[in-house]
């Protein structure tokens, strides 16, 4: 089973309340999301492999770190998924971006898959997948289900706020991928929606209704 950590670092859990809030508007709520997934990124890139490099200092020669391995793409979730690419490129920013567009059907709830364009090495690169929300799983795992098909085997789902059906979901669909969230809520209401969630994450950053 992959592995589910939800980052509780307390400047994570200080702007999350702040996007919560259903007075937060759109630029505050767009720019907030950002700098959560920066913040989140630190942590889901932390077992990130490393390789000795020789630099010299000012001082003199010695053996350095630096990344080794795989590169990295980002793949958001369209459309809410958008929200959190600028905030992991400011910490990752020679990542490539793929997209993977999803709608819901509105009456059965399921996922439907209507783009995907992502870099020709996927099947080489660590793969971040962001959708702020984790819901029902239906779109985490239709997204995954893609990227698979197209070679994609590293992959993290990075998301703000989850509910445990949709956890137990993607965990279940898809036991190799990590999951990380800045929160696990209560639960899903009969719309799907995440509750207390933070209402249609897409609409908020985009300020549409």
């Amino acid at each position: 089973m992959g592995k589910f950590q939800v980052l509780d670092h307390p400047l994570i859990q200080h702007k999350l309340t702040i996007i919560r809030n259903k007075n937060c508007g759109t630029r505050s709520f767009r720019e907030v999301v950002n700098e959560i997934s920066t913040l989140m990124a630190y942590d889901v890139s932390r077992d990130m492999p490393l390789q000795d490099k020789q630099i010299e200092t000012p001082m003199g020669k010695m053996t350095a770190k630096e990344l080794a391995g795989k590169k990295v793409a980002i793949v958001p979730i369209l459309r809410a998924g958008i929200g959190m690419v600028d905030g992991i490129l400011e910490l990752i920013p020679a990542a490539k971006v793929g997209h993977i567009g999803m709608y819901r059907d509105e009456k059965t709830l399921q996922p439907h898959e209507y783009f995907v364009k992502l870099p020709s090495d996927i099947d080489q690169r660590q793969i971040f997948i962001v959708d702020p929300m984790l819901a029902t799983g239906g779109s985490a795992i239709m997204a995954i289900d893609a990227l698979k098909k197209r070679g994609a085997s590293n992959m993290k789902f990075v998301c703000l706020v989850s509910a445990p059906e949709g956890v137990k979901a993607l965990q279940e669909a898809h036991p190799d991928v990590d999951i990380y969230t800045a929160a696990l809520d209560d639960h899903l209401n009969e719309d799907g929606y995440i509750v207390p969630g933070l209402g249609d994450a897409g609409d908020r950053l985009f300020g549409t209704k």
